[in-house]
């Protein structure tokens, strides 16, 4: 990570493999219940792939000063977020998902919320980036205190911009050579590999069938069963968890270039068009069709890779830029 080339194919590499997590996750959302092994992997991937993109995402925030900054943030992130808040209305109502054809811009289909948190994070950077790490320990607390909201919930991904913003502001006050030291220390390849190991038995063995909203963050600690004072110290110390695998998942990564790594620079297009995929495959499959996959692990996988190389090709890019980033 000495040269700014090999920095850039080190996050387009942890981009790929996150964005590929991202839809796998999806993939075998619907199935999970049917097979613990695909329960283990989708909360071991829930508990860490979201917070390391927001983590990323808040690193390459650091030019936030410049001129026209959020300008440019809200072309790039708010206008699409309309834009495919609308079209996945339209999509659920054409597919029979919906019963009537209701656009509100106002709670994001489903994973649309990354893209409003994302602005709203953006914004944050405002008042918080001039706290440094002070900013870092309120927005820990703020994580923590939204819960006890009990009205939070999607509405403007207002439980999960609170829940997830310390992950992006810690990514955007980690400075590059703090980062090095983090993931390419001597040691830190073999205790990443122990942490990520030991995290998916114990998510194996112990994660309650009952605790999924925990990993997701978009409701209140009520919304989730049942409000306990303690709430709040689970929590804070699923931050201190999640962090810890974040970063050995991030000392995994290789900072070589392959021909994967270019799709690490079109993750958006995954992200915003896999999920009429996901919709439509499930539309058009019987239960017991979902039943009969549920085991079959290397089809899964190799379909969640399949969607991820087709989004991600150039071609995607070329006739969907003018509705993804609005170039013309």
């Amino acid at each position: 990570m000495g040269l700014a080339s090999n920095r850039s194919q080190y996050f387009d590499n942890a981009k790929f493999i996150l964005i590929f997590l991202v839809v796998f996750g999806h993939v075998i959302s619907p199935l999970k219940g049917k097979d613990n092994f695909l329960f283990t992997l989708y909360t071991t991937i829930f508990l860490f792939h979201m917070p390391a993109f927001i983590l990323i995402s808040g690193y390459f925030a650091k030019g936030y000063r410049k001129k026209g900054y959020l300008l440019k943030v809200a072309k790039k992130i708010l206008l699409p977020y309309l834009i495919f808040q609308v079209i996945y209305s339209l999509f659920y109502y054409w597919s029979g998902q919906e019963d009537s054809l209701t656009i509100n811009l106002l709670r994001p289909h489903w994973t649309l919320w990354f893209l409003l948190s994302a602005f709203c994070w953006n914004v944050f950077l405002y008042l918080f980036a001039k706290l440094k790490w002070y900013g870092f320990a309120i927005s820990l607390l703020m994580g923590v205190g939204i819960g006890y909201f009990d009205q939070v919930g999607s509405f403007l991904s207002i439980s999960r911009t609170f829940v997830f913003f310390p992950y992006f502001l810690l990514g955007f006050l980690l400075k590059p050579e703090q980062l090095k030291r983090l993931i390419k220390a001597k040691f830190s390849l073999p205790i990443g590999i122990v942490i990520m190991t030991a995290t998916f038995i114990l998510f194996g063995t112990g994660f309650p069938k009952d605790s999924v909203s925990w990993l997701l963050g978009d409701t209140s600690y009520a919304g989730m069963g049942g409000e306990e004072w303690t709430d709040g110290l689970i929590r804070a110390l699923q931050y201190a968890g999640t962090l810890l695998v974040v970063f050995s998942f991030l000392a995994l990564i290789p900072s070589a270039e392959f021909k994967l790594t270019v799709i690490g620079e079109r993750t958006l297009y995954v992200y915003l068009f896999h999920g009429f995929i996901i919709q439509l495959t499930k539309a058009f499959l019987s239960d017991d069709a979902l039943d009969a996959i549920s085991g079959q692990y290397f089809v899964l996988i190799v379909f969640s890779f399949l969607i991820c190389l087709l989004l991600g090709s150039y071609l995607i890019k070329k006739y969907t830029k003018p509705l993804v980033e609005l170039r013309l």
